[in-house]
C-alpha cells in the first residue's frame, strides 16, 4: 500500500521544500511530522498548517530561516517552537525534545537529536510519523499500521501518557471519532476511564476547544455516549438518543449539538467550556426555534430565528422523535415561508394615541402575535385597525 507522501501536494509545494532546504531537510535533520503525514497516509484531506520536527535548536532555526528570506515568529521558543511563513505556507517547527518533568499540564523539556525519543513523548502512534523532504517515511514506533487501520493507540503506557498531559483523554475520544470510525482502543479507554476525576487541573478553554472540535465532526454521538458512560461528559439518556437521531438526518452543526446537550442549561456549558457569547447565542436561538417548531409554530420560528430555524428543525425532529414524513413536511413549509418586515412600529401606535411605556410595548407585542398567526398576511392598515385605545 503506497503512503502517497512523495506525491503529496503539501510536500511538493515550493514553499515547503524551501523551508526544509533552509533547515537541512536534505540531510533529514528536519522532517514533516504529525497530522499532515498521518492524514496523507490515511487518504484524508488536511487543510491545516504543516508541523515539522528538527534537530536544529530554535535559535538556529530562526537564523537559517531569516537568511533564506523566510518570515520567523518565536511563538513558543522556550519550548523549542518557531513558526515560519513563506508565501501562504505556514510551518510550525519544533526542536526534538525529551521530557524532563511533567505535571499533567506543563512539561519541562530538554532539546535533543534523538528521533525515537522525540517520537516516544508524543501522544498516539499514528501521530509519531515523520516525512523527509523526498517523501521517505520514518516510522520509529510502528504507527503507520495504526494509521492505515484507523486505530487510535497511545504510545507506550496509556496511563503514563495521560499523566503527562490530561488533555490527551479528550484527544483520544476526538481522534477516535474523527480518524477511528468511533472505534475505541480498549487499553486507551480503560486508561481514560481511570483518569476521570483527576482532570480538574485542565483549563476550561483547552477542554472546550477539544469538545468544540469533536462537535464539528460528521459522526460523534456514539463517542459522546461512551464519554458519558465513564462520567467524563454528563449526558442524559434522552440527550444521547437525540444526538444519535440528529446525526442520522445528517446533522453536524456545532451550535445545534450544543443546543441538544445543554437544552436545560446552556449557561452551565458556557462556564464549563468557555463558549463564546456568539456560540451561546446561536445555540439558544436554535433551541428556541426547535421549541416553536415542535409546537408547529413554523412561521414564528422563521420570523424570530431566521437561519437558526433550519438547525432548529433538525433539533426538534431529534428531540421529539419525528418520523421522515413529519420532518419533510415541516421542512417544506419552513422553506416556503417568506418573512416580510413587521409593518407596524411603536411610532405608529404613538400616533394613534397609545401612551409610551409598558402599555405601548404590550400592544405592539399583541399586534405582532396577530400578524404572525395570520401567516404575515395582515397589512399595516389591518393591524392598526386592531389597536386597542
Amino acid at each position: 500500500m503506497s503512503d502517497g507522501l512523495a506525491q503529496a501536494e503539501w510536500l511538493n509545494r515550493p514553499e515547503t521544500q524551501a523551508i526544509l532546504a533552509a533547515l537541512d531537510g536534505g540531510r533529514r535533520r528536519t522532517r514533516v511530522v504529525g497530522g499532515v503525514v498521518r492524514d496523507t497516509i490515511m487518504g484524508r484531506p488536511h487543510s491545516g498548517d504543516i508541523d515539522m520536527a528538527t534537530e536544529l535548536p530554535p535559535d538556529e532555526v530562526m537564523v537559517r530561516a531569516k537568511a533564506a528570506g523566510i518570515a520567523t515568529y518565536p511563538t513558543g521558543i522556550d519550548h523549542g517552537t518557531v513558526t515560519l511563513r513563506l508565501g501562504d505556507t505556514l510551518a510550525e517547527v519544533t526542536t526534538l525534545r525529551r521530557d524532563v518533568q511533567t505535571d499533567g499540564r506543563h512539561a519541562v523539556v530538554a532539546f535533543g537529536t534523538d528521533w525515537v525519543e522525540d517520537a516516544s513523548r508524543r501522544d498516539f502512534t499514528l501521530n509519531a510519523l515523520y516525512c523527509a523532504a523526498d517523501g521517505t517515511l520514518y516510522d520509529p514506533l510502528g504507527g503507520v499500521d495504526d494509521a492505515r487501520s484507523g486505530i487510535i493507540r497511545f504510545i507506550g503506557d496509556p496511563a503514563r501518557r495521560i499523566a503527562e498531559d490530561g488533555l490527551r483523554v479528550y484527544r483520544f475520544f476526538r481522534l477516535s471519532a474523527s480518524h477511528g470510525d468511533e472505534r475505541l482502543d480498549p487499553d486507551g479507554l480503560t486508561a481514560c476511564a481511570a483518569a476521570v476525576g483527576h482532570l480538574g487541573h485542565l483549563s476550561r478553554e483547552r477542554v472546550g476547544g477539544e469538545i468544540m472540535r469533536m462537535l464539528a465532526l460528521p459522526k460523534a454521538a456514539l463517542t459522546l455516549a461512551v464519554m458519558s458512560e465513564i462520567r467524563l461528559l454528563p449526558l442524559g439518556e434522552a440527550t444521547q438518543r437525540a444526538l444519535v437521531a440528529y446525526e442520522s438526518i445528517g446533522g453536524h452543526n456545532v451550535a445545534a449539538r450544543l443546543a441538544l446537550i445543554g437544552s436545560d442549561d446552556l449557561d452551565a456549558l458556557q462556564s464549563a467550556w468557555r463558549l463564546s457569547n456568539e456560540m451561546l447565542a446561536t445555540a439558544r436561538s436554535i433551541m428556541r426555534a426547535a421549541n416553536l417548531l415542535a409546537d408547529d409554530r413554523i412561521a414564528e420560528a422563521a420570523y424570530r430565528h431566521g437561519e437558526a430555524a433550519v438547525e432548529g428543525l433538525a433539533a426538534a425532529a431529534s428531540l421529539n422523535h419525528w418520523g421522515p414524513a413529519r420532518l419533510a413536511e415541516a421542512a417544506r413549509v419552513l422553506g416556503a415561508t417568506v418573512v416580510p418586515p413587521f409593518p407596524v412600529s411603536g411610532h405608529d401606535l404613538a400616533g394613534l394615541g397609545v401612551a409610551p411605556g409598558p402599555a405601548l410595548g404590550q400592544e405592539l407585542a399583541r399586534l405582532e402575535r396577530a400578524w404572525i398567526e395570520s401567516g404575515f398576511a395582515l397589512g399595516k392598515g389591518e393591524l392598526l385597525a386592531l389597536v386597542e385605545r
